[in-house]
């Protein structure tokens, strides 16, 4: 099986970053603070699309400027590596001694995604990865179509895990089954509209799935 993993609010627990640094950076360009909620309800967007969503009302030139000083606050808060959530690091372990495959689809950008691989060791665990800058943002399913083709795995035999209705609306629009994880962004309610074949509360559950069960 292909698991797929989402990053941020999935594998990462990155939220309270991401929030600040955001509204670090809008106050900085002179749009509005907005609320930890506004904020975290985008995670997992590409940064463009994120900033679009968030503030839709700013002219261009300030859209691309808040790029920059989000990226620039991101930086300046990178004196610890971001922590990942309980039980990641046991459960990818386990799932490769079963024979899974992993890989990544993100809304980072790729040069985020491979500093966190180099932070916490986890270059060599997965087989592929997507980001938002290099393919289509989600919802839309090109990475997943993406990541299905550089692996030569069915879509039958791969899971999307996310946290957001952005990750299993792509996994629902490219054919793949889905799980959801509750302790992200999204609700659980939010999850369900999407018919995840589960939602799990830790990561650890995932082992739970049958077809990931050896």
């Amino acid at each position: 099986m292909l698991v797929i993993l989402d990053w941020d609010g999935t594998v990462c627990n990155s939220e309270a970053r991401i929030v600040s640094c955001m509204q670090r950076a809008a106050d900085r360009v002179g749009l509005p603070v907005l609320a930890p909620e506004a904020i975290g309800n985008i995670i997992g967007l590409g940064l463009p699309e994120a900033i679009q969503s968030l503030f839709p009302e700013a002219a261009s030139d300030q859209r691309h400027k808040l790029r920059e000083l989000y990226s620039e606050e991101w930086l300046a808060a990178r004196s610890e590596p971001l922590p990942l959530f309980d039980g990641v690091l046991e459960t990818l372990d386990q799932l490769l001694g079963g024979g899974h495959q992993l890989a990544v689809a993100t809304g980072k950008s790729r040069r985020g995604l491979n500093r966190e691989f180099v932070e916490h060791g986890l270059e060599g665990l997965f087989i592929a990865s997507r980001c938002a800058d290099e393919t289509a943002s989600k919802p839309d399913p090109r990475m997943l179509r993406e990541l299905l083709d550089e692996t030569g795995c069915a879509v039958e035999y791969a899971v999307m895990v996310g946290d957001t209705v952005y990750d299993l609306e792509m996994a629902a629009s490219a054919g793949m089954a889905s799980i959801g994880v509750s302790y992200g962004v999204h609700s659980p309610e939010r999850l369900s509209h999407f018919r995840p074949r589960a939602i799990i509360d830790h990561f650890s559950e995932l082992l739970a799935w049958p077809p990931l069960i050896p």
